[in-house]
């Protein structure tokens, strides 16, 4: 069985939490250092990774987060998430994974795209100017695919 290398990666991010964000970053970034094309596609509230106003906030889901393995109530517990994210981003740190800020950089710096969902953007009522300066273009779905096509699809 033959192995065909991947050339082409396209990484869907739609949630706007910590633990929505982090695997499309470490993704696209693991693909920039393997030599692999890599873009990233913001959708709904994974927005929020790339909207300057939001994007050094981002929290850990504490309710209904089964990962987390504790009672969804003691995740209704105020401060439970900010808790939470800040044990997480002391980790993060001790393994020298950026911040996202910082992490959105580098994966610019690399080469990878930063793209934000054209119908998301006007839904939420939102602007270029709401982004990071990294940001690559606002596109439709259509794009999209077409940016994709021969390459790999992942929506995390």
């Amino acid at each position: 069985m033959s192995k065909e290398a991947i050339e082409r990666v396209s990484i869907i991010i739609s949630k706007g939490s910590l633990e929505g964000v982090y695997p499309g970053l470490i993704m696209a970034n693991g693909a920039r250092m393997e030599g692999i094309e890599a873009n990233l596609f913001f959708t709904f509230f994974g927005m929020d990774a790339i909207n300057k106003s939001h994007y050094e906030n981002i929290k850990v889901a504490a309710v209904g987060n089964p990962g987390l393995h504790i009672p969804t109530l003691l995740g209704c517990i105020p401060g439970m998430s900010a808790l939470i994210t800040s044990q997480m981003n002391k980790t993060m740190a001790k393994l020298d994974i950026p911040p996202i800020p910082e992490f959105l950089e580098m994966i610019a710096d690399s080469g990878a795209g930063i793209y934000a969902c054209q119908a998301t953007v006007e839904m939420f009522k939102l602007k270029k100017e709401n982004f990071i300066s990294q940001l690559s273009g606002i596109i439709t779905v259509g794009e999209f695919y077409q940016m994709a096509a021969g390459g790999q699809i992942v929506f995390t």
